[in-house]
């Protein structure tokens, strides 16, 4: 009989079998961010428990989205992956299943992203397919830099770094609230050497220079700031800006769709969601894309490049998909 295990975070030997088949498809571990203290509530694997260990998950990440002063309580699925012997099974489908039945009334909304060999099965759970637009453009910076990069060496930087988020206010009109587990994971991982303070701001920019080229992720600043007043802080030697966000100011952008082969950590392709109390009726958004990073680095096991992002409507319109083994029993 098939178990759907959850909550078991604090459980030893239930996280070291999760982190093993995270580490054995993706070549990802999280323990380090567990042992930090940063992998909260927020952040709950839904595993199929067999033969002693765990063979297929489903993560459930809660996403408190603010898009133009409104909340949207959304859950992001992610880390889905099955170990090589149990694949071809349904036991993906059994998981999603369930956690739409957990959740149908508790959420606004579902999404993730999506890869090639799954963008035809998600319109069946009734998810909905829509576009990214980029934001560019050029500038001149005549004001000295006082953006200087943090070295994310020791745990006193990630406390700093956790309490600013925190304290911040949000940033661009489709900002993350609240899980700043979920941001601190992309940081122990992969984007260490992206961060930056400004003194002078009081704010932190989580950002990529290549020689006169900036790529601004996100910002935390718990003073109102303008992504003009962000970037004149890294300098004149920045004469090319990219946002991984949807700005709340217009400064005269050049807005682009975002291209499918532009980079292979970000989706190009996705779905809107749909929420139960209405769509997300947008032709110039970009979901932020520090948020996304982990999840593109944790899609189906099968495929190399991300391609897609999906996000289903309110799960009471869900189809159900047939699964062709036995009803899970669910432990927590």
């Amino acid at each position: 009989m098939y178990q759907i295990i959850k909550d078991y975070r604090d459980h030893e030997a239930l996280r070291q079998s999760f982190d093993a088949l995270a580490q054995k498809t993706f070549g990802l571990s999280f323990e380090d961010w567990y042992q930090l203290g940063y992998w909260s509530d927020c952040y709950n694997p839904h595993s199929i428990f067999l033969d002693g260990k765990i063979v297929a998950n489903v993560s459930v990440n809660q996403t408190d989205l603010l898009w133009d002063k409104e909340v949207k309580h959304l859950i992001q699925l992610g880390t889905v992956m099955t170990e090589e012997a149990y694949r071809h099974q349904g036991l993906c489908k059994c998981i999603m299943e369930d956690i739409f039945a957990e959740w149908e009334g508790r959420a606004d909304g579902f999404y993730l992203w999506a890869n090639n060999s799954a963008v035809d099965l998600y319109p069946k759970f009734g998810f909905v397919k829509g576009r990214e637009i980029q934001y560019q453009r050029t500038v001149s910076i005549q004001a000295e830099p006082t953006m200087r990069q943090v070295p994310m060496r020791t745990r006193q930087n990630f406390e700093q770094l956790r309490r600013a988020m925190q304290k911040s206010r949000p940033f661009g009109r489709f900002a993350l609230t609240g899980n700043e587990g979920l941001f601190l994971f992309y940081v122990t991982k992969f984007m260490q050497q992206n961060v930056y303070y400004s003194e002078r701001l009081n704010t932190y920019a989580i950002a990529e220079v290549k020689r006169s080229h900036l790529h601004l992720n996100n910002v935390f600043c718990p003073q109102p700031r303008s992504v003009r007043e962000v970037v004149e802080a890294f300098g004149p030697q920045i004469e090319q800006i990219t946002l991984g966000f949807t700005p709340e100011e217009e400064w005269d952008y050049i807005q682009t769709e975002l291209p499918a082969d532009d980079n292979q950590f970000l989706p190009k392709e996705l779905f809107l969601p749909r929420l139960k109390s209405r769509s997300f009726g947008l032709r110039s958004w970009r979901m932020p894309e520090a948020e996304r990073a982990f999840f593109n680095l944790c899609i189906e096991e099968t495929v190399k490049h991300t391609v897609g992002f999906a996000c289903v409507k309110y799960p009471a319109d869900c189809v159900s998909l047939p699964v062709d083994i036995p009803c899970p029993i669910m432990v927590k």
